[in-house]
């Protein structure tokens, strides 16, 4: 199966490597100088359960990389209009396109169902430049928990020992094309696994809880989320934004249940730092929109008050703008 990562940071290196070492034949789209060091030297992924070193075929030119069977993309979401405009080659009649993001998707309300099936959120997409690019037949949601920092160019580190993938039809149906690639994924270590999702948009609200608990709030800190969440009256912020965005996730009917109290307390434990964060420090583009932003704008949509949510998310919002990282 040829598969390309395009965008291959920490997480797209991380998924890269477990699919070579599950057989798959990976090439890798990237910049830069992690792109030179692993076309020099290969890219080596450091992990629990032991060290992976491969040689995927990478480079930024999409053109050089021919049609593939699928294409996972991994890059933050102030991105996509890049990836709009440079996937193209890569893409035949049957190749699959699954968007391994954070935060809110593009995608979100096609094949959802209801009276706003097929809504755009424009600003996740402007001028519908990937709906037109890689349409929504093509289309996977993925999200992802692995928790990886690119330590010096061609160098992935992971601290979580169940990094998990969760990939899923739009429609929610069990498709062969999804099974395919959850095998893969989970066919690279035991540091992996993938999951066939029969309702993707749960997993999606899932995620964000997490992000929401902790990105903001590391965001104001500059610390990791051992450090953040240690400080009492930091943790308690943390659970009520928990419960804020556990309400927005049951006005669009995904109960998610009991998990924030059990996520605030693995995540107290890791001394990681967010990837939005990491892009804070590093002067990156910050994912706001789809991360904060749009969850917002859907609190406000269904009536849902979320004070708690409200106030870290635009006080991080504000400390990215002052860095020039968000416009």
């Amino acid at each position: 199966m040829k598969i390309c990562i395009y965008g291959a940071g920490a997480i797209g290196g991380h998924v890269a490597a477990r699919l070579a070492k599950a057989g798959a034949e990976v090439s890798i789209i990237a910049r830069g100088p992690h792109l030179r060091a692993m076309q020099q030297n290969g890219l080596r992924v450091k992990a629990p359960d032991g060290e992976i070193h491969c040689r995927p075929r990478c480079t930024d030119n999409p053109a050089e990389l021919g049609v593939q069977d699928a294409v996972l993309v991994t890059t933050k979401a102030p991105a996509l209009p890049s990836v709009a405009a440079g996937i193209g080659p890569l893409l035949g009649a049957e190749t699959s396109v699954t968007f391994v993001m954070n935060g809110i998707p593009w995608w979100y309300f096609d094949s959802h169902g209801g009276p706003r099936d097929g809504e755009r959120l424009p600003t996740l997409d402007p001028g519908d430049a990937v709906r037109t690019a890689v349409g929504v037949q093509r289309t996977l949601g993925a999200i992802v928990y692995a928790a990886a920092t690119v330590t010096e160019p061609g160098v992935v580190l992971v601290e979580a020992k169940d990094a998990k993938v969760v990939l899923g039809e739009l429609d929610n149906s069990i498709s062969p094309r999804v099974q395919a690639l959850a095998v893969l994924l989970s066919g690279g270590g035991q540091g992996m696994k993938g999951e066939a999702s029969g309702n993707i948009r749960f997993d999606v609200w899932n995620k964000l809880l997490g992000n929401l608990m902790t990105g903001p709030l590391c965001c104001l800190t500059r610390s990791s989320m051992k450090d953040t969440l240690g400080n009492p009256a930091v943790r308690a912020a943390a659970v009520r934004a928990a419960e804020d965005i556990t309400a927005i996730a049951a006005a669009y009917g995904h109960a998610l249940g009991g998990a924030a109290e059990a996520r605030i307390a693995r995540s107290s434990t890791l001394n990681h730092k967010p990837s939005i964060l990491q892009d804070l420090e590093a002067g990156r583009p910050m994912e706001v929109e789809a991360m904060w932003q749009v969850p917002l704008a859907l609190a406000r949509q269904a009536g849902v008050a979320v004070p708690t949510l409200e106030l870290t998310t635009q006080l991080a919002a504000q400390a990215a703008r002052a860095a020039g990282l968000y416009a």
